[in-house]
Parts: structure tokens; C-alpha cells; sequence
């Protein structure tokens, strides 16, 4: 399969070559020059085997193709559970099980085992380039730590992360550094990108992305749909539908591609922290990127979503089409802290603020009458937001093993203005 630029100006690539690039020569991002649609897929006995069958057609005519079974195997090592919820009919997809607490390790996983295998023959490194709202870094890094061949250069805002998001951050050292800008998401990901197409840098020191603007983040991101999706459908003969947190809309644009290939996913609805460019969108408001704010729920404090990108090209960028097919809905710090409150107090269940936010969005739809199988996309252990979280339910939350191992690691992270020319020295050194 081709993949082709959401921009129509740059060559269409192999899957290998846009995952090494990360970004298309033209500035835009990379999709499938078609979608392999009306598939009949059946559920895998675990995760890495759906994957492996969803992937199948995105991987043909690649070099990559033939390894696509160990990458899944060596990338999805962990559950994702669907658990049901209090409320008969809703659930949760717990995708927190992997290294770092976070949804993030499954993308990142997958990317790294890709891009071990693209660059094993290079003699020059590759950097990926990351700029992280919270989870994407330490996921990025502790997947290609180690790594031969390859480094890692983290983006943060400083003060902008939970406490221990910024521990995982910093504790890697070896291939992975970790820079705390003077500034928001937004300007760490505006670094990142002018860093990508800087011809001149790129001449001196390849690099790549491993934002969720890479090809090779967003395709195995389909997988936990699919595989949630075909297992209910299997056992209940209903699609599920689903209320994803959303901040940059690499997770949601996963589940909107793999119900668009005919998987068993139903509506799509998006939850948003006070970062209010989406919903006020699918409201009616033009498109309007801005500054984002500070929020409990920091992974989603985005003010302008690159997979939009990606969502107008795969809807031809027909606004109105696009508007009817979604919503997308804003909840505020204080609803946040209530849901998490409520929750625990009610029904003993107990949330991150990324999730209490999806979680507050179906309780709202389940006021206003809606019906069917629904499940949030629980997207990292509320471990990580203890700071949020345990004054709010009146208890320590048990850190999972693998996040405890990170935390007890020595942490460094070297701060940066939010200026390119700081960013280019630090690559070129």
C-alpha cells in the first residue's frame, strides 16, 4: 500500500519510508492512499494477533510485511481489558497495562519495533523527536531506550505535567534526553514540526517524529478498537460505541479509521478538558486553533489538534459532513473533580482525570436518553495523578509495578526557552 501526503504535494511514500519520516515533505501528514474497507475481520485470541490481521493491508508490498507478526508480538506483551462499568451497558477500555501506565506505550511500542527493523542497517542514528502534553514522552522513551541506532529527544512544558509524568520523563538517560520548555504544548509542538522540515538540520542529523502525527502511532492505535470491538460483537451481537478523551486526535482518528474500514464501532463521541477548539467546531464555530490552557486532564491541553489534519482529509474536507458525524464535548476542572469524587464514593470505581472527563461525557449521554453498548477509552492509571486523584478519593491509589520501577529512578530534565534556535543546538550538539 501507498501513503500519500494530506497536503497532495509531496511523493506518495511505502509504509517504511513514512513512518522513517514521520512528516511528508510538503508539511503535511501522512495517510493510506485508500482505505481497505468492508472488511470481515474476525477477533484474534489476543491483542497482537487482531493486530496482525488489521495491519495486514497497510503492511503489503512493504519490506516490513514479513515482520509484522513479531512487531505485534513484541509490542503488545500486556492486556487491554474491556471491564464493565456500575451502570449496566457501559464499560471501560482499560489501555494502562503497558510499561509507562498510559495508552501512549502501544503506539510507541509499535513505532519502535518498526523503526529498529527500517534503520538496522543504517550507520547514521535517527532522533525521534517527541513533544509531550504528559504520557506521549515517557512512552516514547521507555520504548526505544536502548535502542541501537536510534535517540530520543522529549519536548515538555514545564510545570504543565503531573509530578510524576515529569519523573517518567526525565528518569531514561542514556539515548533519551529530556527538555522542560518555558512554555505550553502547543510550543513544544510547533518546535518539533519546524524542526522536521528544516532541510538544513535534516541534512545533519535525521529525525523523525514520534508525536502522534506518525504513521507508525497511529495505525496500531486501531488495534484496541478493533479488538474490543469484534469481541462484543462476537459475544453480543452489538456494536460498541465508544466516549474517547481526545487532545490531539491521534486516538479518536484510530477508532474513526478502523470503524470506517467497516469494523463494528459505533458512534463516536469525543470528550474534551476547558481546551474548547474542537467542540466549539463541531458546534459550528470555524476552526479555530489557539493557545491552549492548563487543565487537570494536562494530556489533552491542546489548542491545535494536528490529526484534525487528518480528519478533514479523510472527510475531503467537507465541514458540514464532518459536523453531523461527531460531537465533541467540554468539561471544565471542577466537573472533573466531581466525577472522580463521585465515582469512588457511588460506585467504588476509581478514574484518571483524562477518563473521569470520558466518563462524565456518558453520563451526560445517559441523562438525555441515550441507549446502547458503550465504553470510555480509559487512557492512563489514575496512579499517575495522584496529586488529583487522592485527595479526591480519600486513599493512596497502589502504583502499578512497572511505574513504580520508573519512579524510583534518578530523574534529569535540561531546561529550554521556547525558541527554535535552542532546540537546533541541542540536536546539532
Amino acid at each position: 500500500m501507498e501513503f500519500i501526503s494530506t497536503r497532495n504535494a509531496a511523493p506518495a511514500a511505502s509504509l517504511s519510508q513514512a513512518i522513517a519520516a514521520g512528516l511528508a515533505p510538503d508539511g503535511g501528514l501522512y495517510v493510506p492512499a485508500k482505505l481497505p474497507v468492508g472488511r470481515d475481520l474476525q477477533p484474534g485470541d489476543s491483542l497482537a494477533a487482531t493486530t496482525a490481521r488489521l495491519l495486514a493491508p497497510f503492511f503489503e508490498g512493504d519490506a516490513l510485511a514479513p515482520e509484522l507478526p513479531a512487531i505485534c508480538a513484541e509490542a503488545f506483551d500486556f492486556p487491554v481489558p474491556l471491564r464493565p462499568l456500575a451502570t449496566p451497558g457501559d464499560h471501560v477500555l482499560e489501555l494502562f497495562h503497558g510499561p509507562t501506565a498510559a495508552f501512549k506505550d502501544i503506539g510507541a511500542r509499535f513505532l519502535a519495533a518498526c523503526l529498529a527493523r527500517i534503520r538496522r542497517d543504517e550507520d547514521r542514528p535517527l532522533t525521534i523527536l517527541v513533544a509531550t502534553s504528559g504520557d506521549t514522552g515517557a512512552a516514547v522513551a521507555a520504548a526505544f531506550h536502548g535502542q541501537p541506532g536510534l535517540r530520543v529527544v522529549v519536548l515538555y512544558p514545564d510545570g504543565r505535567v503531573s509530578p510524576r509524568q515529569a519523573h517518567q520523563l526525565g528518569c531514561f538517560g542514556g539515548n533519551v534526553s529530556a527538555l522542560r520548555v518555558a512554555g505550553s504544548f502547543d510550543d513544544c509542538q510547533a518546535l518539533v514540526k519546524r524542526a522536521l522540515n528544516d532541510a538544513e538540520l535534516l541534512a545533519q542529523v535525521p529525525l523523525s517524529s514520534a508525536n502522534s502525527i506518525s504513521l507508525g502511532r497511529l495505525l496500531p492505535q486501531m488495534s484496541y478498537y478493533a479488538h474490543a470491538s469484534l469481541l462484543h460483537f462476537a459475544a453480543t451481537g452489538h456494536e460498541l460505541d465508544f466516549v474517547i478523551p481526545t487532545g490531539n486526535l491521534g486516538n479518536a482518528l484510530a477508532a474513526i479509521l478502523a470503524r470506517a474500514q467497516g469494523l463494528p464501532v459505533g458512534q463516536i463521541v469525543l470528550a474534551t478538558n476547558a481546551n474548547r477548539v474542537l467542540p466549539e467546531y463541531f458546534a459550528g464555530d470555524e476552526y479555530a486553533p489557539r493557545a491552549s490552557v492548563a487543565t487537570l486532564a494536562n494530556a489533552m491541553d491542546v489548542g491545535a489538534p494536528s490529526n484534525f489534519e487528518r480528519l478533514r482529509w479523510l472527510y475531503g474536507g467537507d465541514d458540514a459532513t464532518l459536523r453531523e458525524a461527531f460531537n465533541a464535548v467540554s468539561v471544565d476542572d471542577d466537573t472533573i473533580r466531581e466525577t472522580i469524587r463521585e465515582r469512588w464514593e457511588v460506585h467504588g470505581e476509581v478514574f484518571c482525570p483524562h477518563t473521569a472527563t470520558a466518563v462524565h461525557v456518558l453520563e451526560c449521554l445517559r441523562a438525555d436518553g441515550v441507549e446502547g453498548d458503550w465504553a470510555v477509552a480509559a487512557t492512563a492509571h489514575p496512579a499517575k495523578f495522584e496529586s488529583v486523584v487522592e485527595p479526591l478519593v480519600g486513599h493512596e491509589v497502589e502504583v502499578p509495578p512497572a511505574l513504580a520501577e520508573l519512579l524510583a529512578r534518578p530523574a534529569h530534565a535540561e531546561p529550554v526557552p521556547p525558541d527554535y534556535e535552542a532546540l537546533r543546538a541541542h540536536l546539532l550538539g
